[in-house]
């Protein structure tokens, strides 16, 4: 646990300095259409995510706009993220809880945030970062698992327990900054598929490259 928790400052180290000031990719200017960006980032890129809701985001405000479409309307518009009908469900699913249960606001729990449909670890961590700067624990994404295992920061698959290893070795003011700092290096060096690795600044401490 010493070593890894060691580890852990050391990728922070290396990646503030990349990573510090590159924003995260979901476009919003309300807080429903972060809701509804982060639903639409599953199994799709953010740069397509913001070109479709680019489409709609200056009509589409709060959830109760939503409301006013029907399932099929709404999955014409978000068509081209893939799983648009689920994505439309929860989209929709989401935007009601919100308004039924909380007043058209955003809770500020994960407690609260994991009971709307649509919701789980990810995406209200997710929520609570951007929105209330609230580190309630880590967002464990594809590339969040991906870069955890070639690192050697956890053994485990499933993401919750990916995110309980991580949260474990991870100074709590650290968490937004790992899941950040993660999910970019995943995208621009560490690729599923033939990974950067000579141009990585993560070699000394990454289980993957050693093993080369």
């Amino acid at each position: 646990m010493k070593n890894l928790k060691a580890k852990v400052k050391t990728i922070l180290k290396k990646l503030r300095p990349l990573y510090a000031h590159s924003p995260m990719g979901i476009d919003f200017e309300t807080p429903f259409q972060l809701v509804v960006g982060t639903i639409l980032s599953a199994q799709c890129t953010d740069e397509r995510g913001n070109k479709v809701t680019a489409t709609f985001l200056n009509r589409l405000r709060k959830p109760e706009d939503y409301l006013k479409l029907t399932q099929a309307q709404l999955e014409k518009l978000i068509h081209s993220t893939g799983f648009f009908r689920n994505k439309a469900k929860n989209i929709l699913g989401a935007a009601e809880a919100i308004v039924k249960n909380h007043d058209g606001k955003i809770p500020n729990t994960m407690q609260e945030l994991i009971k709307i449909p649509g919701f789980g670890r990810k995406t209200a961590n997710c929520i609570l970062t951007r929105l209330y700067q609230i580190n309630e624990g880590v967002c464990v994404d594809t590339h969040v698992l991906r870069l955890s295992k070639k690192l050697g920061l956890t053994k485990n698959t499933d993401a919750i327990k990916v995110e309980r290893d991580l949260m474990a070795i991870t100074e709590q003011k650290e968490w937004h900054n790992i899941t950040h700092f993660l999910i970019l290096h995943g995208r621009q060096i560490c690729y599923a598929r033939s990974p950067r690795c000579a141009e990585c600044v993560l070699q000394a401490v990454c289980e993957y490259y050693k093993a080369l």
